[in-house]
């Protein structure tokens, strides 16, 4: 059929059991997942931990909320686990100057240490991923999942 390509990994009966592109997207994270807990696990850390120190790293001074918000865990999460990366030294929190109620949150040296350690493992992961593909297939599978992942906030289900 056109338009209904089939590629070496998906077998040809999957689009009739349904498979689908949801659930393909769910295995490739889950496969991600795994192998971000065992890198991250060489740093006694979670991947969820791991993943919260690169969002302090390129967004510094965000509250514990904010942070939850962008590592995908709820706010309660983030709390346990800020608890834990401030007892390891791995974050910094100060009061925040424009409300005093709040604290920012930011990598400490040593946060920023371990991030630098974790980068190259990291890295491996993702070009691992796509080693089967060539340069311009992966530009075009991230501007595919920029674009999925801005057509679902841009309707959000009420």
């Amino acid at each position: 059929m056109p338009g209904d390509a089939t590629t070496t990994e998906e077998r040809p009966g999957d689009r009739a059991h349904g498979v689908t592109l949801l659930y393909l997207i769910k295995q490739v994270e889950l496969a991600i997942r795994q192998r971000l807990e065992e890198v991250a696990s060489t740093q006694d850390l979670t991947a969820l931990q791991y993943t919260a120190l690169t969002v302090l790293e390129r967004h510094p001074g965000m509250t514990s909320a904010e942070l939850a918000r962008s590592s995908f865990v709820r706010a309660q999460t983030m709390a346990e686990m800020v608890t834990y990366l401030l007892e390891c030294g791995l974050v910094k929190r100060e009061r925040d100057p424009g409300n005093r109620r709040q604290y920012l949150l930011s990598l400490s040296r040593k946060g920023q240490q371990v991030v630098d350690r974790l980068r190259h493992p990291v890295a491996a992961i993702e070009e691992e991923m796509v080693a089967g593909l060539d340069r311009s297939e992966v530009t075009v599978l991230r501007r595919h999942l920029v674009q999925c992942r801005t057509s679902l906030h841009e309707h959000p289900v009420h």
